[in-house]
C-alpha cells in the first residue's frame, strides 16, 4: 500500500512540474465591428503552418447580418498574391466583440481575440488563449514608432514573446 501511495504521489508531483500555468488572456473591453471592418495589413506574426511562404499578408473584414466575412491574402517575396482564403467570423456571446471564432474550414473554428487595439483603430493585435498564434495588424503599411513600442512593451504582459515575431517583408 505504501508503494501505491508513493507512486501516486510521484505521478502528481511530476504532472505538476510538467504543466504550464498560463494566466487567462485579457482582451480589449469592446470592439466596434463597423470601425474594425475594412482592410488590415499584417506587420508581424508568430510563424504558423497556414502562412508558410507568405512574406506578407492582408485581411479584409466585411460585416454581414450575423457574421463577418473574412478574406485573407498571402503575398510572396515579390509582392505577388499567391493565395486567398475566405471564412466567417462570429462574435462570442458576452465578449463585446473582442472575442471571435473564425472558420475557414467549417466545422473547425479558431479563436481570434483582440488583445490590443489602437484608439483610432489604426492597429490591432490578435491572439488566442493558448498563445500559439499572434498577429500585429495595421491599417497602413507601417506602424508609428510609438504604436510599435506600445505593442512590444505590452506583449510580455499578455504572455507573448516579442523575440518570436516574424516581421513581414512585403506589405501589399
Amino acid at each position: 500500500m505504501k508503494i501505491f501511495f508513493l507512486a501516486l504521489f510521484t505521478i502528481f508531483l511530476l504532472s505538476g512540474c510538467t504543466r504550464t500555468s498560463t494566466h487567462p488572456l485579457a482582451t480589449v473591453s469592446h470592439v466596434d465591428l463597423k470601425r474594425y471592418a475594412g482592410t488590415w495589413i499584417e506587420i508581424a506574426r508568430y510563424e504558423n503552418r497556414f502562412e508558410t511562404g507568405c512574406s506578407g499578408a492582408s485581411a479584409q473584414y466585411s460585416p454581414k447580418e450575423d457574421y463577418i466575412l473574412v478574406t485573407n491574402r498571402c503575398f510572396d517575396a515579390n509582392g505577388i498574391q499567391t493565395g486567398e482564403a475566405t471564412g466567417r467570423a462570429y462574435a462570442i456571446q458576452d465578449s463585446n466583440n473582442s472575442k471571435l471564432e473564425v472558420s475557414f474550414f467549417r466545422p473547425f473554428y479558431g479563436d481570434y481575440w483582440v488583445l490590443m487595439l489602437g484608439d483610432e483603430y489604426q492597429y490591432s493585435v490578435i491572439g488566442d488563449p493558448s498563445r500559439k498564434y499572434l498577429w500585429i495588424l495595421s491599417r497602413t503599411k507601417t506602424l508609428s514608432d510609438s504604436d510599435k513600442k506600445t505593442i512590444l512593451d505590452n506583449l510580455p504582459k499578455l504572455g507573448y514573446t516579442p523575440d518570436k515575431l516574424y516581421w513581414t517583408t512585403i506589405q501589399p
